[in-house]
């Protein structure tokens, strides 16, 4: 019998990342899912049928033995999928540099650091791996308010590049993703509040719609699947055309 892949998707209690470890499982891999809020993440993981295991990303002094236990209880880490993120929105002259470091640390920082660890456990392993960073509209617009946010997030996708180059020819594809307006409790409250906003964000998007979390797990498995085995240090705008519209 083959023994399953092994999926570590980073802030899979909700959203995005929810809807991608559903994908995975779907697809028969040992799934495993991250997030900070422990009650949270109990209920997702049983809803999702996959491993829940508390980790707060800010913490990134502890992230080599979290990575060290996996390949001890799991045998290997075959996906990456870096999906953990915060968010603040503030004014440019508001925004302190304590603001500015904590978006960083968890957006960026700690990225880096999990994606380390998780390639020296790639390296050892004969299929080698996958990784999948999740970047943003952020890095791609100038969007007012957000500033933290859109360094870490523009950082990721210049990572993604270099990450690309160093590792894919140890046989470790690295891809990003950039969501566009997708559909979720959080986003609908947002723009159901700012119909201006919302009026904005549709008439640019050339399909008229919003998206929802599973065309963002879609575009992840695609990337991790070996449909995808020539693909490497892209990003893979998943917008319904918002970031082309005018």
């Amino acid at each position: 019998m083959t023994k399953a892949k092994v999926a570590l998707i980073t802030g899979g209690s909700s959203g995005l990342g929810y809807a991608t470890a559903q994908r995975f499982v779907a697809e028969g891999y040992t799934t495993i899912i991250t997030g900070r809020n422990v009650e949270k993440l109990e209920k997702a993981a049983k809803e999702i049928g996959c491993i829940g295991i508390p980790m707060d990303m800010a913490d990134t002094a502890a992230i080599p033995a979290f990575v060290a236990s996996l390949q001890a209880d799991y045998g290997s880490i075959d996906v990456l999928v870096n999906n953990a993120g915060i968010n603040q929105k503030k004014p440019f002259v508001e925004t302190t540099e304590e603001d500015f470091e904590r978006i960083v640390k968890v957006n960026e920082i700690a990225l880096f650091v999990l994606s380390r660890e998780v390639v020296k456990v790639m390296l050892t392993q004969a299929s080698r791996g996958v990784i999948v960073n999740i970047s943003s509209m952020a890095a791609i617009y100038g969007i007012p308010k957000v500033i933290s946010y859109t360094a870490s997030k523009t950082s990721i996708e210049g990572m993604t590049k270099a990450m690309a180059v160093e590792l894919s020819p140890e046989g470790i594809r690295v891809n990003s993703v950039a969501p566009g307006f997708i559909k979720t409790p959080m986003s609908s409250k947002a723009l159901d509040n700012d119909p201006e906003r919302k009026n904005k964000v549709l008439s640019r998007t050339p399909m008229r719609k919003l998206g929802v979390p599973a065309d963002i797990a879609n575009a992840v498995y695609f990337l991790c699947s070996d449909d995808a085995s020539f693909i490497t240090g892209e990003t893979l705008k998943v917008d319904g055309g918002n970031s082309i519209g005018f």
